[in-house]
This record gives structure tokens, sequence and C-alpha cells, in this order.
């Protein structure tokens, strides 16, 4: 409980950290403003600090100076935080614990009315980024201050460009988890909902958690001409549309429905005027796959399929396939570490809603952090701040203009990282 009353008193800078970001959103891999307020928070807190070469990425390691004991718990010895004791494990390293908060916004016009909106047109913190890095930046305070109990070290990684950028690629080339000097043992990452769930519940799942996603852009070559006369042209337009229908049939056709597979087609462009047949129509689309052998099937099912529709119409047809976030897939070991933390912080008052739930199933979205899980065992954590008393059902959803998401949730957050980060490098420490 300590973690969440201190955490609970950092309140008021944790809400002002996550305004200020949300004030001023940024998109992609170049995050300069976002960087600067990470960067000043930090300031101060005795951490090896350093930033990307080609993206705004900050990394942050904390060395911790607690010794664990025969049970693996951290030796806490009374002195200060600056004081220093003998490293937890000798020999093959310190444990290293990995934690992780993306910063970017998204292309969308803010439409909450909250007092703290946007400032910057056509771009938003939709997606809950800002409460991210602002309890990691909250994780970073109170481990600082308990590092005479942190048995190993703490890599801290705010990432940009997680909205289809690719950036946490990028943090890994330039060696985030090897940043403590050493490969990472554990990561842990967290992601806040505006809805889906009642407000402050954690929830997690073992195994495949999220999607793969991969993008689909074609481009149908036809024949320009006169729309009176569509037999004088080869009308691109109708073959996309033909195509756009029939990739839903593939999907129902051609694979497990209990193995699902999701395309949705997001733009279709063609034409100028009505009765002008375009030279060539053009769609694309996203493919959420939730198991490796259908993400590689649909990588030569689609092209086959609109290539020979194309061909049947007397048409050509560019497609081009690209392979986007692999599979987000959780240790269960991991899971179950971050499982019982939750417990052990916030507890199982029967009279209380839940504060932890299992997903039944995977959630269609994608995430980059899957490269980070696909290197180090860890586990991806899900939040709910959903304001109290608003309906999860009805609530609108991540990425939507109208998404709200609760400052009252930070605190928690922000302790169940650093609960995370402590116990574990305990534990590993005590193995």
């Amino acid at each position: 409980m300590e973690f969440i009353d201190t955490a609970r008193s950092l309140q008021g800078q944790l809400t002002e950290w996550r305004h200020a970001l949300h004030q001023e959103p940024e998109i992609g891999l170049a995050l300069p403003r976002t960087q600067e307020k990470v960067l000043a928070a930090l300031d101060g807190l005795g951490l090896e600090v350093s930033t990307g070469t080609d993206t705004t990425s900050v990394t942050a390691v904390l060395r911790g100076t607690g010794r664990a004991t025969a049970y693996g718990a951290p030796h806490d010895d009374g002195e200060s935080p600056s004081s220093s004791a003998s490293p937890a494990v000798t020999g093959t390293g310190r444990p290293t614990v990995l934690l992780r908060a993306d910063m970017d916004a998204l292309p969308v016009q803010e439409r909450t009315g909250a007092p703290f909106t946007s400032r910057i047109d056509g771009a938003m913190h939709a997606c809950g980024h800002d409460l991210h890095t602002s309890m990691l930046l909250g994780a970073a305070t109170l481990l600082s201050d308990n590092r005479h109990r942190l048995a190993g070290d703490v890599v801290f990684m705010f990432q940009p460009g997680e909205e289809g950028y690719d950036g946490a690629s990028v943090m890994i080339r330039e060696g985030v988890l090897d940043a403590a000097g050493r490969r990472a043992d554990a990561a842990f990452g967290m992601h806040v909902f505006s809805s889906m769930a009642p407000h402050g519940q954690f929830v997690t799942r073992p195994g495949v958690m999220m999607s793969a996603s991969d993008g689909l852009f074609v481009k149908v070559l036809g024949a320009g001409g006169h729309g009176s006369a569509p037999h004088m042209a080869k009308d691109p337009v109708t073959v996309a549309a033909e195509m756009v229908v029939a990739l839903q049939t593939m999907v129902t056709r051609q694979f497990d429905m209990f193995d699902p597979c999701v395309v949705t087609v997001g733009r279709l462009a063609a034409g100028s005027k009505r009765n002008i047949i375009p030279e060539t129509a053009e769609f694309d689309a996203t493919i959420r796959t939730f198991s490796g052998a259908n993400r590689e099937r649909m990588q030569t099912a689609i092209p086959r399929l609109l290539k020979g529709i194309a061909n049947a119409h007397g048409l050509d047809a560019e497609v081009r396939y690209e392979a986007e976030y692999p599979l987000t897939v959780t240790d269960e070991r991991e899971t179950e570490f971050a499982e019982a933390a939750i417990a052990e912080l916030f507890g199982a008052d029967p009279s209380a809603p839940s504060r932890h739930a299992r997903l039944a199933q995977p959630l269609s979205g994608s995430e980059d952090f899957s490269r980070v899980l696909a290197e180090v065992p860890g586990s991806f954590i899900g939040l709910s701040a959903v304001p109290a008393g608003v309906d999860p059902a009805t609530s609108a959803f991540n990425h939507s203009p109208f998404a709200t998401f609760d400052d009252a949730v930070l605190a928690d957050g922000a302790a169940l990282y650093a609960h995370l980060a402590l116990t574990k490098a305990a534990s590993l420490a005590g193995a």
C-alpha cells in the first residue's frame, strides 16, 4: 500500500504533467516538445538519461542500490536512497526490468470540450498516451526515492511513434533493451482505455493479447472514358468495388471462423466527376489476424484474389501488402506475476468493484510493444480510465475525438509500474 499512498500524494503533479502533454500533442517519431517535457520531469532524479538518434525517444536507467535477502525480498537497511549497497547479483550483472510508455498522439481533431483540450489543430491524445507517459514519470519518481530498496536496475522506455510508425523497433535498434548494460530480464507496459471496462479496472491476458496488424494498398489500373459509354473504357471503380466485397467473402470462406481475421477498408478513392470514368481507383485496408499461420496465409491469399478479379475484367492491379505489427504475446508467468502485483497493491475487497479481470478474448487492436515482448518475457496491462459513473459500454472508445480519460487513474498506474519493477527485481535477485 505504501506506493499507492505515495503515488496518490503525487496526484497533482501527475495531473499537471498529463494536461501539459495533452495540450501539445505531437504525431509520429519526432516529438520535440514532448521529449522536452519528459526530460524536464526526469531532471534531478539521478537517472542515466539518453535520447534517440533516429527518433525523439528518451531512455532513462535507474541503478538500484538494494540487496536481496535469501527469500528474494529487497533488503532495506534504513540508509538513505543515495547510499551504496552491494550488488544484488554478481558475475552476470544485476536484474533489469524495463517499463515502457508511448508518447505520441493521433491526427484527430479533439471534440471533448475538456478545459485542457489540445491546442494543436488536427492533433489529439485520443489514445491516452499522455496518461502512459505521466504514469511512467510518476513511477520514475517513486523508484528514485526508493532506490535503496531496489535490488536491480530499471530501464524507463519513453517511446515515440507507436501509432503506426513502429517506434519500438527504432528504440530496440538503438539499444533500449540493453540500456542498463545487459539485456532486460522482464518488461512491462500499460495501456489505458476510455471504454470497455469499468473505471479503474486492470485487465490482462496470458498468451495472445492483441492481434497482428498489416496494411493493404491497392491501385486498380483501368482506362478512362465517358460515363455514358463504359464499354469504351475499362472502369476501375466497379472492379475496386467488387474487390472490397470479395475481401469480406474471402475471410468467411477461406479462413476458420474460430481463428478470426478482420479486413477493413478504410480509404476508397477514385474519379473527379460523376460522368467521368477515371484511369485508376485506389483503396487501403487494415488486416488483423490472431495467429501466425493466418497472418502468413493472408499475405498470399489477398494478392491472389485481387489480381484474379482485376484480370477477370481485363484490368490490372498493383497490390502492396505491408507487414506491420506482430501479435502481442504476453508471457504466462510474467502475466501471472503482474496479476499478483495488482492483487497485492489493490486488494480484493468483496464489497468493492473488482480491480482486475482477465480478457476472455484477445483485443483486435495492435501494439508495437509486441516488438519488446518478442525479445523479453513480460506482460501488457490494460487500465480503464473511463470516468467514474460513466457506462463503459457506451463511452467513446480510444481514437475517437470524444474519447475521455480520467486523471484519477494516474496514481494507481504509477504505483503499479513502480511496484512491478521493485518486486520483479527482488524476485530475480533472489532466484
